[in-house]
């Protein structure tokens, strides 16, 4: 074996384990850490007879390292060294070292909690700080400090403040290699580079052939597409340069893997995921080109179901990816962008545990006795709020009891490695006699879009698969999206059938080896197909799909209508047609929409009948009757509700009878109308303005003060034995309080400050009352005839202001002393109105004349 940085370590790592029985270790990429420290472990006499696990983050560094320290000890993997990989399993009865992914760990615990037979426990690339890493060291420090005291831990990582990680392990040895690293030049973008990346990658090689050192070229890419578009836009330059060009990502057989990390005869450059960042070391690369970006591990805050989503790496990962460069001497690495850029991110990616959903590690916990997760020893706690919106999915799937117990539908669920909800409905599946069918359904959530970018899916019902009108946001029908995976899939997953379908033949396959795994895990995997017809076969994975979506049902708000009100409270847009006005929203997602901030838009659904709604275990279901105000029909309804969460299924609406409860309610809504809604415009106003008069005209009389607070009083007391505005209007507020005076006062206010007046003529004419100003009359000029002085009230004390009306009902006059107009302004105006109006009779006197009949009352 060739020597390496980590070797002179070995012995100090060894010791610790053995005196300590946990170390952390510290080595930058490159040192051998991988696969040294388990070659080492394994001739330990502590480690002797027992197996040694090695945890990985990801599946491509598992059979790497698998195969490089098998190649070590001269063997084929599966022998002495193995490794177990989600759909993969290469080991064999002889098997000491066994390489694993992290979920597997984690499962590994909940069927043995004691992982009998395992001498010791590798956390390499701790780092990374994933959630099943942190989730199986926490586990594995518990079971060493109870019922495994002879459990020997290594952690071990390439770039991390390891203070805290050992302080954590009681204190424990903290080891460090400094690895072996030559200079690498860094080379930061100017200014930011719009173009697309595969045209940036492109340049980015021609520099790095023109102008960098001999040698291997190692490209980080986002991920597996990234990769695929820039191996096009770079194939021409491989032909000319004579290149050989090799993607490197998780999905990868493994001999296309041992191409990549193999010698060549060619330059070689690699098109890589961040996988080649830390857990795999390549010989021969001297530049690198980092185009900053990688898919990180997410959730969606919909369905809490694991995401990928692009974003910039962080100021650790850079400097990583730079590392890569100078491993076997000088290097450069190319970034792809500004060094501003680099500043602005942040130092270290934020542990999973702190943003991710925890309902699948919260199930675990609870399988494994523990009773409460927040106070549960971890390095870095879980968010409170995370771990309770999780225990609410827990108790609303039935996975645990009210008391946070397993029952024995969670442990069901646990033979499924997978998301609650998935396993959810699974287990619904198996129930209804469509576990096949339910796995498939299970592998599409749960895999990636199995669609071609931009490709939409029929409507579900067409049968066949057969491509027709999708959604046009990109959303989809599941039972639909099923249809054409079935289609795929009778054709053997053809290359014509798959383009026929819009189907990406790379996502399909992951679905149909997730679909595999699971369908082996079914306690039958009998399907419906054959058994029933396929609308009762789409019925029951609908109910199934309910079940483990029972939190996510929406209901159209009209019928057609694009808009869905969402059982949990708010709305959602549909990103396609679906065929029923109920459905399950199983993912959606938040878009910015123009002027509207942003708006949730539904991409997978699947169609349910509200009347499965009632069988949910712990089902929102609700009957409900309520006494409410209608602001429709404004007034007091007696209302019976069949709720499900925010949701109204069914209502009946009939008027309230008369009750304390429907005056009450009609008062609420009457104040908060207002007070001038129940009478005439300006009834309130002229109403104290007549009892400010009478108050100053007689102040003995001790008028009451009125005021919004006694409006408010009346009006609520009036509200008493009715139900509605109309009622309540049928009385102005105005007369109300006129009511409500004293017997004194209200006869005084009739007498002193009328209501209405009588002319001579007989003519009877409101008074108009305003506040701050003098009461006034208004009527025809020829009404006053016969008058020498106005009419006065308040006893003759406050004569009114008239306003004298021509024929035509436009003020000629404003007067308050009506013995002065008749001397001054009569005469003039006599002869202009007698010239306009020559059939009206203009008297010379008007104090003398008489005044013509009142008009007869106009029609309505």
């Amino acid at each position: 074996m060739l020597p390496l940085p980590i070797d002179p370590l070995l012995p100090d790592i060894l010791a610790a384990l053995d005196t300590r029985g946990v170390a952390v270790v510290e080595a930058p990429p490159g040192a051998g850490k991988t696969t040294r420290v388990p070659r080492a472990l394994l001739d330990a006499p502590f480690a002797r007879g027992g197996e040694i696990v090695v945890l990985q983050p990801r599946r491509l560094p598992a059979r790497l390292g698998a195969g490089r320290v098998a190649d070590e000890l001269g063997e084929q993997v599966g022998q002495t060294v193995g490794y177990t990989v989600r759909f993969e399993d290469v080991s064999g009865p002889r098997t000491r070292i066994r390489f694993i992914t992290e979920g597997i760990l984690a499962r590994r615990l909940l069927s043995d909690p004691e992982l009998r037979g395992v001498s010791t426990v590798v956390l390499d690339e701790f780092h990374e700080r994933h959630i099943a890493t942190d989730l199986t060291l926490a586990l594995v420090q518990r079971l060493r400090l109870t019922r495994r005291p002879e459990l020997k831990l290594c952690v071990m990582s390439a770039t991390l403040d390891a203070g805290a990680l050992a302080t954590y392990l009681d204190d424990c040895p903290r080891l460090r290699s400094e690895g072996r690293l030559f200079d690498v030049e860094i080379d930061h973008l100017r200014e930011p580079d719009e173009r697309p990346l595969p045209v940036q990658i492109l340049g980015a090689v021609r520099r790095a052939l023109r102008e960098g050192p001999a040698g291997d070229i190692l490209v980080f890419l986002p991920g597996a597409a990234e990769i695929r578009r820039c191996e096009e836009a770079l194939a021409e330059v491989a032909r000319a340069s004579d290149l050989a060009l090799l993607p490197l990502h998780g999905e990868l057989p493994l001999a296309a893997q041992a191409r990549v990390v193999g010698p060549s005869p060619r330059r070689k450059v690699i098109l890589s995921t961040n996988v080649a960042e830390t857990s795999v070391t390549i010989d021969g690369v001297v530049t690198v080109i980092d185009a900053g970006l990688a898919r990180i591990a997410g959730h969606s805050p919909w369905s809490g179901l694991s995401t990928l989503s692009l974003a910039k790496i962080s100021q650790a990962s850079a400097i990583q990816r730079a590392g890569r460069a100078g491993r076997t001497r000088p290097g450069v690495a190319y970034r792809l962008y500004t060094r501003h850029d680099l500043e602005q991110r942040r130092a270290h990616e934020v542990p999973e545990i702190a943003r991710l959903d925890l309902a699948e590690v919260l199930l675990t916990l609870r399988a494994l006795g523990v009773s409460d997760p927040v106070d549960f020893d971890w390095l870095t706690p879980p968010p409170v709020a995370s771990v309770t919106v999780a225990d609410q999915l827990l108790r609303r799937l039935g996975a645990v009891d009210d008391g946070g117990a397993l029952t024995a539908r969670g442990r069901r669920m646990l033979r499924f490695p997978a998301h609650p909800r998935l396993a959810r409905l699974l287990v619904a599946a198996e129930e209804l006699g469509v576990g096949g069918e339910g796995a498939t359904l299970a592998a599409l959530i749960g895999e990636r879009d199995i669609r071609e970018r931009g490709a939409r899916m029929p409507a579900a019902g067409r049968g066949g698969g057969a491509p027709g009108r999708g959604g046009p946001d990109g959303g989809a029908d599941l039972i639909a999206l099923l249809e054409s995976f079935e289609a795929a899939r009778a054709d053997r997953f053809a290359p014509q059938r798959l383009r026929a379908l819009g189907l990406d033949p790379r996502a399909t396959e992951a679905a149909e080896r997730a679909r595999r795994q699971l369908a082996a895990l079914l306690s039958s995997e009998r399907g419906g197909a054959t058994a029933r017809p396929r609308h009762e076969l789409d019925r029951d994975l609908a109910r199934a799909t309910l079940a483990g979506f029972p939190d996510r049902v929406a209901r159209r708000r009209d019928v057609g209508a694009r808009t869905v009100v969402l059982a949990a409270g708010g709305t959602a847009e549909l990103g396609y047609e679906p065929d029923s006005d109920f459905l399950v929203t199983i993912d959606a997602e938040e878009r910015s929409a123009t002027g509207r901030g942003t708006t949730t838009t539904v991409r997978l659904g699947c169609g349910i009948d509200p009347d499965w709604l009632g069988d949910l275990e712990g089902s929102d279901l609700r009957a409900s009757d309520s006494v409410e105000f209608d602001q429709a029909t404004t007034r007091v309804v007696e209302r019976s509700r069949l709720t499900f969460g925010a949701l109204t299924l069914d209502e009946t609406v009939r008027p309230a009878q008369p009750s304390e409860a429907a005056s009450r309610l009609l008062a609420e809504a009457a104040l908060a109308k207002g007070l001038d809604a129940f009478d005439e415009p300006g009834a309130l106003d002229g109403f104290r303005a007549r009892l400010a008069l009478l108050a100053e005209a007689l102040p003995e009389l001790g008028v009451p003060t009125v005021d919004d607070d006694s409006m408010r009083a009346t009006l609520t007391s009036a509200c008493e034995g009715l139900r509605s505005f109309s009622e309540l209007r049928e009385v102005g507020l105005a007369t109300r309080m006129t009511n409500a005076l004293p017997p004194t006062v209200r006869a005084r206010l009739a007498a002193d400050a009328p209501a209405t007046i009588k002319l001579p003529g007989g003519r009877t004419v409101p008074v108009h009352y305003a506040p701050a100003q003098p009461p006034w009359i208004e009527s025809r000029l020829q009404d006053f005839f016969g008058m020498a002085r106005g009419p006065a009230i308040a006893g003759g004390r406050v004569p009114l202001t008239l306003h004298l009306l021509a024929p035509n009902g436009r003020d000629v006059q404003v007067t308050r002393d009506l013995d002065s107009f008749w001397r001054q302004h009569y005469p003039t105006l006599r002869r202009e109105l007698g010239r306009r109006y020559p059939r009206h009779a203009w008297p010379e006197d008007g104090r003398t004349a008489t005044p013509p009949p009142p008009l007869p009352p106009r029609r309505r």
